[in-house]
């Protein structure tokens, strides 16, 4: 069934970036259509129910539903403007996987008038705005930029801070024409109060990927560096703190890896589509990815014997979300369950039954080994005492360099940080 109503901007996908840009556009006075395929999501939204661990964006979302400035469907509508906020997955290969984005245009192609704009926001290959964007208009009979308005533009935020950085940070703008630009800036400036970059979608596309790419590998490098002062019984963390000291030297943190759906993802769109130009980036993903196996020798030289119970606190990619997309920490559990241990995860933001399949206490259980994965703010009152009760051998292995080693050994324990080998660091 045709859905006969007019909304002012239509956004195509309620995650985590879709949400949020629906939202602000409500917000700034919009009348805003919600479009996604899942029933539960669109059930959670309704409910209000969505966005709980991202800061203010639940209490947005109930006050834009009960005013009506949010509608959510899983039918789209007639807009003004479309927003294509899909995700774009891996398929074979490490290629990305762009029939999300092709379906999503499709599905909103018959509401699609003269005067309409689309902009898509999901991360892309070079190219993809024309492709599947702008192919399809023209097989529809409008010419894009002219009889419909379409531009590329790709968000700059940190789960954790979605709703503020959407608002603050610059944005890059990408349009087919000068009027796509013109036209789609005055929406974004509905909300948006960093500066909106204007260029081309080419351009705007490479910059999105370009950026991530940039991250990860110098990620790559700090992570690379940890494996060095491994090799050479170094801390690789008071290596970080002193190069530091030097004014134009800015060493990132070492880890167990990248995870997300940016950072972990984005450069191999690089490297899929410029095989011969991206050795740096291909390299610096490796090490990232390398990064989990890394992590589950050191835990295996420690440990030894596989029949033995590991504890592991935060499962999600980073600090303070509850995203385990690519999460590192999710693979070394994975690949320490396959090498025979018994392993027990904790994460307060993750639902249990999901991923995060017990409570502390009975996470901590006569438990052998606690390995911190993630530096969630609730860890930082850890009572180690209490873990000590708890744990058959008392033993802790720190992948974020967030336990006080000082502190832990007072407390009884053997602590190991990754990056500074098996032995107690001095």
């Amino acid at each position: 069934m045709i859905n006969m109503k007019k909304y002012d901007v239509c956004v195509v996908g309620l995650g985590y970036i879709g949400l949020p840009t629906a939202l602000l556009f409500a917000k700034s006075g919009k009348k805003v259509l919600g479009y996604d395929v899942s029933a539960d999501t669109v059930k959670e939204v309704r409910n209000g129910e969505k966005g709980k661990n991202e800061p203010n964006l639940n209490e947005l979302l109930k006050e834009c539903i009960q005013n009506g400035g949010l509608t959510a469907d899983t039918t789209p509508g007639y807009a003004d403007l479309y927003i294509i906020a899909v995700p774009t997955p891996f398929k074979n290969e490490r290629q990305p996987d762009m029939s999300y984005v092709q379906k999503a245009f499709e599905s909103v192609l018959p509401y699609i008038t003269e005067g309409s704009a689309v902009v898509l926001e999901s991360t892309s290959p070079v190219g993809s705005t024309v492709k599947y964007i702008c192919e399809p208009l023209k097989e529809k009979g409008f010419m894009p930029g002219r009889d419909v308005f379409v531009a590329y533009s790709p968000e700059r935020v940190l789960p954790g801070n979605i709703l503020h950085e959407l608002i603050h940070n610059n944005r890059i703008l990408g349009g087919v024409s000068e009027e796509s630009c013109r036209i789609i800036k005055d929406y974004y400036k509905l909300f948006v109060e960093g500066d909106i970059e204007l260029t081309d979608a080419n351009t705007a596309e490479m910059c999105k990927l370009t950026e991530n790419a940039y991250r990860d590998v110098n990620i790559a490098f700090a992570n690379e560096m940890a494996k060095m002062c491994q090799a050479a019984g170094i801390n690789a963390w008071e290596v970080q703190k002193l190069c530091n000291k030097h004014p134009r030297v800015n060493i990132l943190s070492p880890g167990p890896g990248v995870g997300g759906h940016c950072i972990a993802v984005d450069p191999w769109f690089l490297v899929s589509q410029f095989s011969d130009q991206t050795h740096m980036i291909s390299t610096g993903r490796m090490i990232n990815d390398s990064m989990p196996d890394f992590a589950v020798e050191q835990i295996m030289g420690i440990l030894g014997d596989t029949d033995r119970k590991i504890s592991v606190l935060g499962i999600t990619y980073k600090p303070d979300v509850d995203d385990v997309r690519e999460s590192p920490v999710l693979k070394i559990a994975e690949i320490l369950n396959q090498k025979g241990y018994r392993v027990a995860i904790h994460d307060p933001l993750v639902a249990r039954g999901r991923f995060s399949n017990a409570d502390l206490e009975e996470c901590l259980k006569d438990s052998d080994m606690l390995l911190l994965g993630v530096n969630h703010k609730a860890f930082l009152n850890l009572d180690l005492a209490f873990v000590y009760s708890l744990m058959r051998s008392k033993i802790i292995f720190d992948t974020r360099n967030f336990i006080n080693k000082e502190k832990a050994e007072q407390a009884g324990f053997e602590y190991y940080l990754l990056g500074c080998g098996y032995q107690k660091t001095n």
